[in-house]
């Protein structure tokens, strides 16, 4: 008969990685990190923390083998130790949004009102695409994650400087915006100014980890 003791402690080692994403703030750390390394200093402008919480949050993520860190200089980049991590946070996700009531309740409240259009579906998108379609893809998040990778010949513009480089677009095309993942308000927010601003504008149903993880081609600066 095998050996209770050693499953007792197999199955303590899966709540491990269990007990890692028993917190908000770590889970969106992993969302973070899904589009690209970052820094503890950014990561913690991103979840709202100090540098010292967002530090120990890493560590509990490091130790059940979640992220890993290399030093460059005196600054230590983090980034997801494989693709079955996001995968990971994708699944709890979808589970928690099928099961969990409030939580398309909060999303409502964090992203706002609905799109008028539907998003724009990967699979749309992939064919647009291939067809040389005329449209501009429009990647609204930071520059970093941009850099790190994002849609083929997909435009650059953060957020948060949209309204002042609104110049830089053509009028006389269809933009798809795209920014993290389907809970990331960044591209629901750039519609909202873009269509505002007179220009015709759909955001993609999900976002560049998603994109990625579908075996679709992603551009690295």
């Amino acid at each position: 008969m095998a050996d209770r003791t050693a499953k007792t402690a197999l199955f303590d080692e899966f709540a491990r990685a269990a007990k890692a994403l028993a917190s908000g703030r770590r889970i969106e750390l992993l969302d973070v990190l899904a589009n690209g390394e970052r820094t503890v200093e950014a990561l913690a402008g991103e979840v709202a923390l100090s540098v010292a919480n967002t530090s120990q949050h890493l560590q509990v993520l490091r130790q059940a083998r979640l992220v890993t860190g290399r030093r460059q200089g005196t600054s230590v980049y983090y980034r997801l130790t494989g693709p079955e991590v996001f995968e990971l946070w994708r699944t709890l996700r979808t589970l928690a949004a099928s099961r969990l009531a409030e939580v398309e309740r909060l999303a409502a409240a964090y992203l706002g009102a609905r799109d008028q259009l539907e998003p724009v579906t990967r699979q749309e998108l992939t064919r647009r695409l291939q067809d040389d379609d005329s449209l501009v893809v429009l990647d609204v998040r930071p520059a970093a994650e941009h850099a790190a990778g994002h849609l083929p010949g997909a435009v650059s513009i953060p957020i948060e400087e949209l309204r002042r480089r609104l110049a830089e677009l053509p009028r006389d095309r269809e933009i798809v915006a795209y920014c993290r993942g389907p809970f990331c308000a960044f591209a629901h927010e750039a519609v909202a100014v873009l269509r505002e601003e007179g220009f015709s504008a759909r955001r993609l149903e999900d976002g560049l980890p998603e994109w990625q993880a579908a075996g679709l081609a992603v551009t690295r600066t």
